[in-house]
This record gives C-alpha cells, sequence and structure tokens, in this order.
C-alpha cells in the first residue's frame, strides 16, 4: 500500500494565478532536463505514470502540482538545461518559478541529480535560488548504474560540495534503492505548516 495513498494531480499552472491556494505545505521537485525527475517523483508516490516520463529531455513544461493529502503537495517543476520546449515557452519559466519561490506553503527542495554527472553548475545555482528558510534534499538518481565504490564515491563527492546547505542521498527509480529514505523526508517536510 501506498504511504501516499490519497495522491492525486492537480493542475499544470501556465501562471501564478493558476497555483492553488497559498496555504499547507508542498515541496518542489526540480532537476536538469532528463535528470529522472519524473521518474523520481513516480517512485517516491508509488503511482507509475503520475508524473510523465520521457526519453525526451523537457518533457515538464509547465508547474504541475500534485496533492498527496489535503493541504500537502508537491510540485514538479519543468527541467532546467537543454529542453525541447520552444524558446518563448521557456522564457515564461523564470518569471512563474520565482513566483513559487516566494510562496509561504514552500517548505523546501528535492533537487534530482544524475549521479552519473555529479553536482553542475545548474544544481549549484538551485542553492542560492533557494531562501534561508528552505530545505533542501539532494537525489543522486539513476545510482543503479553506479557499482558499490562508484556510488560511495559519488556520495562523499556531492557530500563535499554541498558543505553542509543541503541534505543527500543516493536514489534508484528503477531499483528503489533509496526511496523510503526519500518518502521520510518527504512526509517529514510536508508535515510542518499542515493545516
Amino acid at each position: 500500500m501506498s504511504r501516499f495513498n490519497q495522491v492525486r494531480f492537480l493542475i499544470s499552472a501556465a501562471a501564478p494565478a493558476q497555483f492553488p491556494p497559498d496555504h499547507g505545505s508542498e515541496v518542489a521537485f526540480v532537476g536538469r532536463s532528463n535528470a529522472g525527475k519524473s521518474s523520481a517523483i513516480n517512485a517516491i508516490t508509488q503511482r507509475h505514470g503520475l508524473a510523465r516520463t520521457s526519453k525526451t529531455p523537457g518533457r515538464t513544461q509547465l508547474l504541475n502540482f500534485f496533492e498527496l493529502a489535503p493541504g500537502r503537495r508537491l510540485v514538479d517543476l519543468p527541467g532546467y538545461g537543454y529542453a525541447s520546449a520552444p524558446a518563448q515557452q521557456r522564457s515564461a519559466w523564470p518569471p512563474l518559478i520565482d513566483a513559487l519561490r516566494g510562496r509561504s506553503s514552500l517548505k523546501g527542495l528535492f533537487v534530482i541529480v544524475d549521479a552519473r554527472r555529479g553536482l553542475q553548475e545548474g544544481d549549484a545555482g538551485l542553492l542560492d535560488w533557494a531562501l534561508p528558510a528552505h530545505r533542501v534534499h539532494v537525489l543522486l538518481s539513476k545510482a543503479d548504474k553506479l557499482n558499490r565504490a562508484e556510488g560511495a564515491a559519488a556520495l562523499r563527492s556531492a557530500t563535499q560540495a554541498l558543505a553542509g546547505r543541503a541534505s543527500v542521498q543516493l536514489f534508484s527509480a528503477l531499483k528503489g534503492g533509496g526511496v523510503q529514505q526519500a518518502q521520510d523526508t518527504l512526509e517529514e517536510w510536508l508535515g510542518q505548516g499542515r493545516q
């Protein structure tokens, strides 16, 4: 049985006016295009196909809100880096994402990083984007593609690079590695400010 048995899609927002009311708690899922963000959402919520996955980078093009329980949401943001969306649509993302940043219900960010590539410039930029009140948790995704020694090295490297600014763990949507730890973190954060 899923820990999030009430999960449902709420809305794909193309403008801040379409966001759900700013109350309760929400956690944003962000990451480079094709880092495994949608797969991570599906694995954590235990709902195959909740967030659309694709081999084509840039599939998520709006802010997608999902309700896990009344007043508890997660937000799937467009991937950064390469995206196949038209330039006009990509130019609409920064104001949309900045509007999300200012919401009192936003408790933190799950940053999805391909464990094989490690933290890159765009990932570090997200740490600067997050407000001091926001918690940040890094999922080193696709960890199943690494052997045990490579996984340990990737985790060490990310921990050093983050220097205490975020928590970090290895994660595999395919094999289920780290899913329970990610669920625990998400539940703890969403428990804050519950109404």
